[in-house]
């Protein structure tokens, strides 16, 4: 399973071409001639999912019934050993005027070493009652776990998910089950940002931290036990790792780009039933505006698609988990291209791995978590239902 993270796009203007279908892939357009193609939902028609929500869909899980928050996917992901009573969080660092508002939630994508160094400043906050555990992830973001009986992770998010307003204050969710835990987890949370900003006063842009995603860790049915597969992830950013930890998969760490991902695959190919192979770079360029630049990301990944083809899979999934417009600079509602090649799939009249041309594949628009069982049955992994 290819999942290319944001793939799906729009024109950014009238009438014109998608990011997608912009960008020149022979390779999915060939592959596209021998599969089956459609578009998929991850949660529901009209609903943007988070990243999340998006996967466990495309792993077979439905996300209304799992719900995940990010926070502990990226402490997974770096390696933090969760405990039952902790709540992560997933934090940026960002840029905060002099008035302490929002200028930039990435603080300027402050490259992995300079977070690394600012995470060790924060080690020195202390919270009364609780450990604080601070740890850097990729680039500009981190991990914050409080560890400790009482606490929830039922509490409103800082990021207000906008410039030119302060960051919000957080508190205890609506629909809190219990209250008194969300009030005082927010209580400490709201404080460790009220000492990060001193301790972070003279670092700009990263003189300030947003706090998302908080998160206990989940009871999930293991990927392997559903699905009787060996399976494997290859993923360069922590919270993908964590995803693939969260389900059972192992993840298999070294590689920072697309072409040592493809080195990963080909070593370990013979040791696993399934590889889930993520490629982030095209979610980040959307989210940046950058059109151009998640074109030539989609124009590398087609580069690598005969180093996996190659390999002679029984069956190749290329997809995404959500959309991310550059037009939007964010996660959209769209439905996603997706493809299922096998040897004994049905394939359709569609040449064209794109938006339009998916969405005139067999598949139709179908819910992400159709594939699993879909790419199961074309595998010849199956048995047959009843007498």
């Amino acid at each position: 399973m290819l999942v290319m993270d944001g793939l799906g796009g729009l024109p950014m203007t009238a009438g014109g071409l998608t990011e997608l279908e912009t960008a020149k892939t022979p390779n999915m357009d060939a592959l596209a001639a021998q599969s089956l193609t459609g578009l998929i939902t991850h949660v529901a028609p009209g609903l943007t999912p988070g990243s999340g929500p998006g996967h466990l869909a495309l792993f077979g899980y439905d996300p209304l019934t799992y719900q995940i928050g990010r926070g502990v996917l990226e402490a997974l992901g770096i390696g933090f050993p969760m405990g039952p009573n902790d709540v992560a969080s997933r934090c940026n660092f960002c840029s905060l005027d002099a008035n302490g508002l929002l200028t930039d939630r990435r603080a300027g994508r402050i490259p992995t070493e300079v977070g690394a160094k600012l995470v060790q400043k924060l080690r020195a906050i202390k919270l009364p009652g609780v450990e604080v555990f601070v740890e850097p992830g990729e680039g500009y973001r981190f991990v914050v776990v409080l560890r400790g009986e009482g606490l929830s992770d039922e509490v409103t998010e800082s990021d207000p998910q906008r410039l030119g307003v302060p960051p919000l204050t957080m508190g205890a969710a609506a629909d809190a089950k219990d209250p008194a835990a969300a009030k005082r987890t927010a209580g400490l949370l709201n404080q460790f940002v009220a000492e990060a900003r001193k301790v972070l006063a003279n670092d700009h842009p990263a003189n300030g931290n947003l706090m998302r995603g908080f998160a206990k860790l989940p009871d999930m049915p293991m990927f392997p036990d559903v699905f009787g597969l060996k399976a494997a992830a290859i993923a360069v950013y922590p919270m993908y790792k964590g995803l693939a930890k969260l389900v059972g998969m192992q993840v298999l760490d070294g590689a920072h780009s697309g072409e040592e991902e493809m080195a990963l695959l080909e070593k370990a190919y013979k040791d696993y039933d399934f590889f889930f192979v993520h490629i982030k770079w095209t979610d980040s360029a959307g989210e940046d505006g950058d059109f151009a630049r998640k074109v030539g990301v989609i124009e590398d990944v087609d580069k690598l698609l005969p180093r996996i083809l190659a390999l002679n899979p029984d069956v190749l999934v290329v997809t995404g988990d959500h959309s991310t417009p550059a037009l939007l600079k964010s996660h959209s509602w769209h439905p996603v291209p997706m493809m299922l090649y096998s040897k004994h799939c049905r394939y359709d009249a569609n040449a064209e791995f794109s938006e339009r041309g998916c969405a005139r594949g067999a598949l139709g628009v179908m819910p992400a978590t159709n594939i699993m069982p879909l790419a199961l049955a074309n595998a010849m992994r199956l048995a047959k239902y009843g007498a």
